[in-house]
């Protein structure tokens, strides 16, 4: 049932002001910590205790740029998430003191703001609510809360919760210790739909039903994946919750072991108005924003409430899917240690790669994504290459859980296709989800079944995809996991030893020439190439400026002959407008030009049409300067793949090789930059 607030009290005041008009929430406060120097795996809300100077800062800084509610550095800081660190004793203090801090950044700045008790899940949504019975995290609940309301908070904000059953406890706990307002709030992945198969309308019906001042979503992909959760979740009703919407930075990327996020300040100001119209009443941000972007949000509501047009002529968000292929995981230092001057004198090597002899040949590569199914059905996949391979496509590459959704292995993928279409594969590899161990054990299979190109990728960060708060592995990244490719084609295991022969891998790796960090990304490459890459394949290109750029650089770094390796063209042919957009703003290694969202802004309903003559014009006018491209989908559309691909055999005939087939076994792992 309901719980009305009575008139006067606290939660009828903050349900007044949320009418007058929107509240402005900070950002991601561990963004902030770290790029102030915290190590990327210390107990941030441990801070409160040790570094109370950094956090009050922190504090400041979101205060200073706008934001009207900011919350404590208390997410984590419950009895059975503290354990971890053998700080659940703490758990009173480190809220109390994480709350005080908070209310003395707000004296200290004179704003008038108000402050929200974080308080997150018990555990990982993995493994769902930890096994201690529902007395026991209630009570857990409960003492995080106290700790909160003794410090001083304004309002309750659950935050980060994927399973319904917990939040809804969780909410029932806050509601029965004061009478302040509490937000709920979920993070859902594009299904949209939680564990338990609750839809965002059914969560905020139950969140309603019991006592939530204002349901909402925070975390997940970005800002269009959040707006599409709210708008699922009804217009609410004139005498319920409010709604909410705090999204982190678009997807992230992983750049030597820190987190880097797509969406820029600027963007989150642009999409201000479109969670206002998508009916929140809180706005925010979470991961991978900074008080830049809060700033910008600031400055977006300020000029809506000066001009009262706060829910007027507000275009929606892109709400289509972003492409399964784009990989934005930024990887560690390698690990890696191969063990020095072993041979094995085994020269029993197994020939080329069909994708080998077609380089080595000087043919025109024609290579396009195909996602994996995420079922155990494998027919419709099958069906996408056999149409590819019609076309005339030389291979098809296999991605690994992109994005982080659970897909079918990759493995699996394109030993079906190599099977039953005698058609080449290149599979992505990411170091995400196995440890070296498995890494090795995956490798030698693929080996064994004839996969044998492989694209080495760090992988998606898993808190984007189907589990937000779970955990990589990332021993290695894909550097490291070149070397090991390497190493097993000279025959060596983990300690030099050999493994008996010699494999016959072809190793790609990735590169971002439009990379923020362009330092960076060039000398990751010089060493993804001294660990043994064969192929280089890149990100998406729009234009010809680009792709000058990139060979303008290939040549400074590596003389007059560029790339050391052969080079496959990324493109990805646009759709529509709300496509370009939400590539360009929210999709880590993608840069579109401000001349091509120009040209599809004038292309209407002919985005499609215009957005394959882009990526054939481009192609037309570079294949001369690379080995050939990497065609990746929109949405899952391989037909307008397969028409791109019949226009480059109609320049670029495929003629047969001297021996063929996939019997030398090709097949890719992508590598994550």
């Amino acid at each position: 049932m309901a719980h009305p607030a009575p008139a006067g009290s606290p939660r009828q005041r903050f349900q007044s002001r949320l009418a007058a008009r929107p509240i402005l929430v900070d950002g991601g406060m561990g963004t902030l910590l770290f790029s102030r120097g915290v190590p990327q795996r210390a107990c941030l809300e441990e801070l409160v205790a040790s570094r109370p100077d950094v956090v009050g800062a922190a504090h400041r800084e979101y205060l200073e740029a706008g934001a009207e509610l900011i919350e404590t550095l208390s997410l984590g800081a419950n009895r059975q998430r503290l354990a971890a660190w053998g700080l659940e004793g703490r758990v009173g203090r480190l809220n109390r003191r994480a709350a005080q801090l908070a209310r003395e950044a707000r004296e200290v700045s004179g704003r008038d703001a108000l402050v929200g008790g974080s308080v997150g899940p018990l555990g990982s949504p993995i493994r769902g609510l930890p096994d201690i019975g529902e007395p026991a995290a209630r009570a857990t609940f409960r003492e995080q809360i106290e700790g909160l309301l003794e410090g001083g908070v304004d309002v309750i904000v659950l935050e980060t919760f994927s399973d319904l059953a917990q939040l809804v406890l969780a909410v029932d706990e806050a509601r029965t210790a004061s009478d302040l307002p509490v937000i709920a709030s979920l993070t859902f992945g594009e299904e949209l739909v939680l564990s338990d198969g609750s839809t965002p309308r059914d969560a905020a019906e139950a969140l309603a039903a019991a006592g939530a001042d204002v349901v909402g979503v925070n975390c997940g992909a970005g800002p269009a994946a959040c707006i599409d959760a709210i708008e699922a979740m009804g217009h609410p009703a004139d005498d319920g919750p409010a709604r909410s919407i705090m999204p982190n930075a678009g997807l992230s990327q992983r750049l030597e072991g820190r987190f880097v996020y797509a969406a820029g300040a600027e963007y989150f100001g642009t999409v201000t108005p479109r969670f206002l119209a998508a009916g929140a009443r809180i706005v925010g941000g979470c991961c991978g924003t900074t008080p830049d972007h809060i700033a910008a949000m600031r400055a977006a509501l300020d000029e809506l409430d000066a001009a009262d047009t706060r829910h007027a002529g507000v275009e929606a968000l892109p709400t289509d899917d972003a492409p399964a292929h784009v990989s934005g995981g930024r990887p560690r230092t390698s690990v890696v240690e191969r063990a020095a001057g072993s041979t094995t004198g085994v020269d029993d090597a197994p020939p080329p790669t069909r994708l080998a002899r077609l380089l080595a040949a000087g043919r025109f590569v024609v290579s396009v994504e195909i996602d994996p199914p995420r079922s155990i059905r494998i027919e419709r996949t099958i069906e996408a290459a056999r149409l590819l391979r019609d076309a005339g496509v030389d291979l098809v590459n296999i991605s690994d859980s992109a994005m982080a959704r659970v897909r079918m292995s990759a493995l699996s993928v394109a030993f079906g296709i190599q099977h039953d279409l005698d058609l080449e594969c290149l599979v992505h590899c990411t170091t995400r989800d196995r440890n070296l161990m498995a890494l090795e054990s995956e490798l030698l299979g693929a080996h064994a079944l004839g996969v044998r190109n492989v694209i080495a990728l760090t992988g998606d960060p898993p808190r984007i995809g189907d589990y937000p708060t779970g955990t990589g592995v990332w021993d290695v990244d894909s550097i490291g996991l070149i070397e090991i490719l390497t190493r097993i084609n000279r025959a060596e295991g983990p300690s030099g030893a050999s493994i008996g022969q010699r494999a016959g891998f072809t190793i790609a790796c990735a590169l971002d020439s439009t990379a923020a960090d362009q330092a960076t990304e060039w000398d990751r490459l010089e060493r993804k190439l001294g660990a043994g890459a064969h192929l280089v394949m890149t990100q998406p290109l729009y234009s010809v400026e680009q792709v000058e750029a990139m060979l303008a650089e290939a040549r400074r770094r590596f003389g007059p002959g560029g790339i050391p390796v052969p080079i496959l063209l990324g493109v990805l042919p646009l759709v529509s407008t709300r496509h370009a957009e939400f590539l360009h703003n929210e999709v880590p290694g993608i840069t579109i030009p401000d001349v091509a969202l120009a040209a599809m802004r004038e292309a209407g309903d002919r985005g499609s049409e215009v957005g394959l003559e882009m990526a054939d014009r481009l192609l037309r006018a570079t294949e001369d300067e690379v080995a050939g491209t990497y065609i990746m989908p929109s949405f899952g559309r391989y037909e307008q793949c397969a028409e791109l691909v019949r226009r480059i055999r109609a320049r670029h005939p495929a003629e047969p090789l001297a021996t063929g087939g996939v019997a030398a076994g090709a097949t890719s792992v992508q590598v994550t930059l």
